[in-house]
């Protein structure tokens, strides 16, 4: 009786909100099918993996947070593999493939896997597999999914090649001990045939793919494909999709058990949301729309009563404000789901004992003694874009032959472009899933394991309060330069920046509107903020370099923020009497010393 051996890769993930855990964890999943073996890893689980001693091929999925910086649970590894004692060769043996996710509407694109990789690189280890940077802006699917078909292929041949070098080494040593050894190997031409074919799937390739499939999707968009004169949406497809062999993706196996209780005390506090703060339960007392109607963008200010809490903060600090999810939203869910009745019972969650998922583990974000309705309001992103391997599940509880079939075409690699144009573009959530769907009925299990947490969303606290409490302090310079479309429309807090020019909590006020006709006094017209930090040019050299500023950068990210960026290199060439190189450096010098910070948003 012959028994498969399966081929063993270690598999590490950094994760900040849960994708790249996701991405390796379906990784993790096929592997099986393809003959390997996934030894699956956070990677800030350095008590259960050792890179010194590694043998076997690396596979790394790692995220990026903030404005470039590896996750969080990446922060101890990147600073031991940044050790500058390390040797050039450290990490010689190692044999790994890197996959970046990112988003390109922020200024350093997949920057914590590009980290990761230049060190292992600098470090002595070799690429087995080139490096994978998708892109959450398009869709990480247009990447992510070649990658890891790719990967496969570049296993084996990592696999291929191990064995060949090894049966060298072995006939060598017999050689060497006076043994006259002849090897034949059946295999060997189909190996060398298959070395041949298999090639690196290089990033330039997956960027090809990336283009077009957005080709596809814009040509999809713009055209109606079917005979019956009707057009795809998201609950019906057209030929030639409607009538395509379907390649999805392997069924996620269950690893949740949920088990309802009668209500036996208190639901859990807010404050077992944040394992790393103190939270406040505080009412809004007011809310105001800031912007006009006919404004490109709605902004609304909320002001909170923290007047019965106790707590102290800097300039610079954020609050994270945690907002649950929408009531009408959470009942509405809580009915179609058949779970109205037991909304308030408790939840007592258990891994399956039978589950073939790996490193299967209770959700943390989901404290003890929760409710169903607690569940739903403040642990999870209901809003959240459906994961195809979410759609994939929800297919197991869809009773409609037909709803089944959109499910699936909608998670299939055939139906990529369907995925993008009619979920990931509309921001389709959970309940627009039941709504097109109606057969669709899934359990809580379901939800818990396929739903991300509810993530808080975080406010800088400022540059006046402080001024107050501390007259005797001494304050520098602080320039604020504000842009906005339309002066009428959209001039967020105009009142209250000219009071801080008034009693000094600010030094210098330049704003810009970038839509409004130039008036007949300027002879210069500014429409930009960097154009008007370009005509500060010294003065924000010299707060900047000579008096040891900080320069903060708060807005969109995909072009105020690059143009800014863009802008001070110029400033720091011509004022250093460098060249932009050396002016790039000097950003990110002031970058790592935290005197150059983004706070910026797509």
């Amino acid at each position: 009786m012959c028994c498969e051996i399966k081929r063993r890769f270690l598999l590490l993930y950094a994760t900040q909100k849960g994708q790249a855990k996701a991405i390796a964890e379906e990784i993790s999943e096929q592997a099986d099918a393809h003959g390997f073996e996934a030894d699956i890893h956070c990677i800030n689980e350095s008590d259960k993996y050792n890179l010194a001693t590694e043998k076997d091929p690396i596979v790394i999925v790692i995220s990026t947070t903030g404005t470039g910086d590896p996750p969080d649970t990446a922060r101890k590894f990147v600073k031991e593999i940044k050790n500058k004692t390390l040797p050039a060769d450290h990490f010689a043996h190692l044999r790994y493939g890197l996959l970046g996710l990112g988003d390109s509407e922020y200024m350093f694109f997949c920057n914590g896997g590009k980290i990761v990789d230049k060190r292992l690189q600098e470090l002595g280890a070799h690429h087995f597999y080139e490096t994978g940077l998708a892109d959450d802006c398009v869709g990480l699917e247009l990447v992510v999914e070649p990658w890891i078909d790719g990967l496969w292929l570049a296993l084996r041949r990592e696999f291929t090649s191990r064995n060949r070098k090894e049966d060298i080494s072995n006939n060598l040593r017999a050689v060497s001990n006076g043994v006259s050894v002849m090897t034949v190997d059946p295999n060997m031409s189909g190996a060398s045939s298959l070395d041949s074919k298999i090639q690196h799937l290089k990033l330039e390739d997956l960027e090809v793919k990336a283009s077009d499939a957005l080709s596809e999707r814009a040509d999809n968009v713009n055209s109606v494909v079917s005979v019956q004169d009707t057009e795809p949406s998201l609950d019906q497809s057209v030929p030639p999709l409607s009538q395509s062999v379907l390649n999805i993706p392997a069924l996620p196996p269950e690893y949740i058990v949920v088990q309802f209780q009668d209500s036996i005390g208190q639901e859990p506090s807010l404050s077992s949301l944040v394992s790393d703060s103190t939270t406040f339960h505080v009412p809004v007392t007011k809310a105001v729309q800031l912007t006009r109607e006919d404004a490109v963008k709605t902004a609304l200010l909320l002001e909170l009563d923290i007047s019965k809490t106790t707590f102290c903060y800097q300039p610079g600090d954020a609050f994270c404000v945690i907002c649950p999810n929408n009531v009408s939203e959470v009942q509405e869910l809580l009915h179609i789901l058949g779970l109205s009745e037991k909304k308030k019972c408790f939840v007592c969650l258990k891994i399956k004992e039978t589950t073939k998922k790996k490193g299967a583990a209770r959700p943390q974000h989901i404290p003890e003694g929760s409710t169903v309705e607690f569940i739903l309001t403040w642990c999870l992103e209901i809003r959240a874009i459906p994961k195809k391997a979410f759609l994939r599940a929800l297919v197991e509880y869809t009773s409609d032959a037909r709803e089944k079939r959109r499910l699936q075409e909608l998670c299939s690699k055939q139906g990529a472009s369907d995925y993008n144009n009619f979920i990931r573009d509309f921001n389709v959530c959970l309940l627009d899933l039941l709504h097109a769907f109606p057969t669709c009925r899934p359990p809580l299990n379901l939800l818990i394991e396929h739903l991300p947490k509810l993530q808080a969303r975080s406010y800088s606290a400022s540059r006046q309060k402080l001024q107050e409490e501390h007259t005797d302090w001494k304050f520098g310079e602080t320039w604020l330069f504000f842009g906005c479309r339309h002066q009428n429309r959209d001039y967020l807090f105009r009142d209250e920046l000219k009071s801080f020019v008034e009693n000094g909590t600010l030094t210098h006020l330049k704003v810009c509107f970038s839509r409004d006709p130039p008036a007949a006094t300027e002879k210069a017209p500014t429409k930009y903020v960097q154009d008007n930090i370009r005509l500060c040019a010294k003065e924000v050299a010299r707060v900047l370099l000579k008096e040891k500023g900080c320069f903060y950068v708060c807005g969109d990210a995909k072009h105020m923020a690059k143009d800014v960026n863009d802008t001070l290199v110029d400033i720091l060439s011509t004022d250093a009497g460098v060249d932009k190189l050396e002016a790039m450096k000097i950003l990110a010098t002031l970058r790592q010393e935290k005197r150059y910070l983004q706070d910026i948003w797509a």
